[in-house]
């Protein structure tokens, strides 16, 4: 029921964050909207920070274990399309693509977030990891496009007839393409 209830409130406020902005969304008004006290509220959440970390926390986590497999091994063709795989498939979660809307339209106020940041330097961390000492400029930059075209994809529900799962693959395909220059 708590993991339940945390979820809602989850849910709420990244539709609050994202429709009115970040900054003009209160701790009262996602509690309205949810019909609980604002004290049920900070039962789960202190602040409105607390939420968004929470948000940001397991794509974090799930990064950071991303890497530490991948650093495990060798820098192969192989191992890099493994990589492109499960980084795809870490996207598919439901969360994802509001989440990042809501990052894109609320860069401002969300720029400093400690876990924010930690996101960003793992991705470059992880696209650094992609190429073996000695690659070539092209090479670096084709295999760090691979990771980014796979956000690149997630744009496309907003505007096409397409389903997830045929801009997953369409996405997939082109991160494919761009491993190996």
């Amino acid at each position: 029921m708590r993991e339940d209830t945390r979820s809602r409130i989850q849910d709420v406020a990244l539709r609050l964050f994202t429709e009115q902005g970040y900054e003009a969304t209160s701790l009262r008004e996602i509690a309205e909207e949810l019909g609980v006290t604002k004290a049920a509220l900070y039962y789960h959440f202190k602040t409105k920070d607390d939420i968004v970390a929470s948000l940001v926390d397991s794509r974090l986590a799930e990064l950071e274990e991303l890497l530490a497999w991948f650093k495990g091994q060798p820098k192969t063709p192989e191992a890099r399309r493994e990589l492109i795989e499960r980084y795809a498939e870490l996207l598919r979660g439901t969360r994802h693509i509001g989440v990042h809307r809501f990052l894109e339209r609320n860069q401002t106020a969300m720029r400093d977030h400690p876990t924010l940041i930690k996101t960003r330097e793992r991705m470059m961390e992880l696209t650094t990891e992609m190429s073996e000492p000695g690659a070539t400029p092209v090479e670096r930059i084709s295999r760090s496009m691979a990771l980014f075209s796979l956000h690149a994809g997630k744009w496309l529900l907003q505007e096409s007839e397409l389903s997830e799962d045929e801009v997953h693959k369409a996405t997939l395909e082109v991160a494919r393409r761009l491993l190996e220059p």
